[in-house]
Formats: C-alpha cells, sequence, structure tokens
C-alpha cells in the first residue's frame, strides 16, 4: 500500500508537504507547481488518501447533513447540485435525509446526523414551529437554512424573495389582460409560500385587479393537491378565473390537468403560472410559464456559509438573499383586446 511517506521519498518533499497538498481544505498553502507534481506523482503511484484519518485528525468528519422536505420534488436536484458543488473543492461528503414535509419527522432527522456526527447541516426543510428542534441542534453544530427561510430564528439563511417573486407572477398575468386571478396556495406553514401569497395579492390590488383565494390550501405542494384545491376553484369562483397563480411548478401541473378535466383548455380557458422553474417545465404541455427560483445558486451559497461556520463558529451570521425572475413560456394566454382596424372608406 503506498503511503504518504513513499509520494513524499519519490517527489523529494516532507510527508507533512504530501498531506498538505493532497488535502482540499489545506492545499492552497503549498506552492503550486509543487502541489501538482506531488497529485502527479500520487495519482501515478495509486496513492488513496485515507479521508477518515485525515477527518479524525482535525476532529472532524468530513460530512455534512442536507435535510431536504421532498426527494420527489423536483426542485430539490438543483439545490442538492449546488450544495455538492459548493463542497466538492473542500473534500466535503453531503448525507441526504428527508422529512416527508412533515414536521414531526424533523426532529429525529436532526438527531440521527448529530448522532452521526456531521460537521455541519444545511435545511431545506423549516416549516413555522421548527424553531425548537433546529435551535437545540444549532447549540451543537452549525446550522444553515436555504431555500426555506424560518423568520425569527435567527438561523444563518439562503433564501430567494419569494414576496417579490409573487409579485412578478401577478404582474405578469395582469400585464395580459387579466382581470379574474386566483391562488392555488402552498402550505401556509412554509414561509415561502406564505410570501408568495402575500406579494401576488399585494401586486394585484395594486393594479387595481381583485384576486380570489379558494378557502383552501395544499397540505403538500403536490400534483394530486394542485388537483384538489383546481377544482375547489372551478366549482366555487364566480365569475370563473382566467388565470391561476400556483405556488410551485407541481401545483401548476396538478392545476393544468384539472382544468382539462373539466374540459377546458390550458391558456384558451385559463391561464397558469407556477414557481420555481423545475428542470422539466420546459417540456410540459403546455410549456410552463413561471417563477424561476435559483436553487442551484442558493444552495452553492448555504454550503458556502456552511464551510465557514465549521472553519469559524464565531463566523457573523449571514442572510443572503437572491431575487427571482420570470420565465415566459406558453401557459399563459394574452386576453387583453386586440383594437379593431376600421375598414377603409369608400
Amino acid at each position: 500500500m503506498v503511503t504518504l511517506r513513499d509520494v513524499a521519498e519519490r517527489v523529494g518533499v516532507h510527508p507533512s508537504t504530501v498531506s498538505r497538498a493532497l488535502d482540499p481544505a489545506a492545499a492552497r498553502r503549498v506552492n503550486e507547481a509543487t502541489r501538482l507534481r506531488i497529485e502527479h506523482v500520487a495519482a501515478e503511484m495509486g496513492f488513496q488518501a485515507d479521508a477518515v484519518a485525515r477527518a479524525l485528525r482535525r476532529g472532524r468528519t468530513g460530512t455534512i447533513g442536507i435535510v431536504v422536505p421532498d426527494l420527489g420534488n423536483p426542485y430539490a436536484a438543483p439545490a442538492l447540485r449546488g450544495i455538492a458543488a459548493g463542497l466538492d473543492d473542500r473534500g466535503y461528503l453531503p448525507i441526504i435525509t428527508e422529512t416527508q414535509d412533515e414536521g414531526h419527522r424533523l426532529r429525529p432527522v436532526l438527531e440521527t446526523l448529530v448522532a452521526r456526527r456531521v460537521d455541519a447541516i444545511i435545511s431545506l426543510a423549516s416549516r413555522h414551529g421548527d424553531s425548537g428542534p433546529l435551535l437545540a441542534t444549532a447549540a451543537r453544530v452549525p446550522i444553515v437554512l436555504a431555500i426555506r427561510d424560518l423568520p425569527g430564528s435567527g438561523l444563518p439563511a439562503v433564501i430567494s424573495d419569494d414576496h417579490h417573486g409573487g409579485g412578478l407572477a401577478a404582474a405578469h398575468l395582469i400585464a395580459h389582460g387579466h382581470r379574474q386571478v386566483v391562488q392555488v396556495r402552498g402550505p401556509a406553514a412554509v414561509e415561502g409560500f406564505h410570501r408568495r401569497a402575500v406579494g401576488f395579492r399585494e401586486r394585484a390590488q395594486q393594479l387595481g385587479v381583485h384576486q380570489w383565494e379558494p378557502p383552501a390550501e395544499a397540505v403538500l405542494p403536490t400534483i394530486d393537491e394542485g388537483r384538489r384545491l383546481m377544482r375547489i376553484v372551478l366549482d366555487g369562483a364566480r365569475p370563473r378565473p382566467t388565470a391561476v397563480f400556483a405556488h410551485n411548478d407541481l401545483l401548476a401541473l396538478g392545476a393544468i390537468s384539472e382544468v382539462r378535466a373539466a374540459g377546458l383548455d390550458c391558456p384558451a380557458d385559463i391561464s397558469v403560472i407556477g414557481y420555481n422553474d423545475t428542470p422539466l417545465t420546459p417540456y410540459t404541455d403546455p410549456p410552463l410559464t413561471t417563477i424561476a427560483l435559483a436553487a442551484g445558486d442558493l444552495g452553492r451559497l448555504a454550503a458556502e456559509i456552511a464551510l465557514a461556520l465549521i472553519d469559524d463558529p464565531e463566523t457573523p451570521v449571514a442572510r443572503i438573499s437572491r431575487a427571482p425572475s420570470l420565465v415566459v413560456r406558453g401557459s399563459v394566454a394574452d386576453r387583453r383586446a386586440v383594437p379593431r382596424v376600421s375598414s377603409p372608406a369608400n
């Protein structure tokens, strides 16, 4: 078995230099030419670093826990990819788990990750009422919130400006002539959905449009719940809305499915706009107009903050917000009146 000392002898440096050069967390302390030479020789000799031993020498495990609400929700993949990209250069391994978006599952998930001695935790799964288990865990290991905020917790957070995103959706629908608009709302216990609802409502009011909200919200932000809520809209809204703002893309797809089940067309009869810009939205029928949440960028930033807290637990608490953007596709019809062209006089 090739050792650090074997590589050091071949290169002609001290074993500690080889150790630093091959450690992602310390490689920057080695002259670049020397580091590249060591990497080349190590690969040539088949050297395999012992990541566990290296981590234990530093008093760390080299792992970071990632808590996701629902691995089946397509927004999770870009977020996880962003986190992985942020951790890659430092040699940290993510341990991914989910709560199935049920609040009572968060505490045991956090306890399991702490028991496995992760060096930090990034949570994408916070809901209102989760401050207790999150703050109790944060007293033992750094925690960063990503995408889902928890107001008043004081925890570091990397989020999207969902209030602004809701306003973008309202402005787009109203600019295209829609005056009967409705929201298909996500669970109010998730701060982002609450902010989307308020942002949409306030922007619609500013533009002089009354928006109707059904007397129900999604239990979970899923396609089935989108269908259920859209059925309530079709049964209860009078006059029938011409446009729907769904609080995420899955709810939007469920709403479109229910529109069609009622014998109506999207977007000709009812337009639909979603939220998140998940990977399949360009390929749905019709392609979904949506608000893009930069999940990959938010995940990367969350990873960077987690690593900074590992290196220095006294790092000032960071709160980063990114503005979402509108992605226009084919699920919103233009209902603005087309001016008539008068016939020339004979």
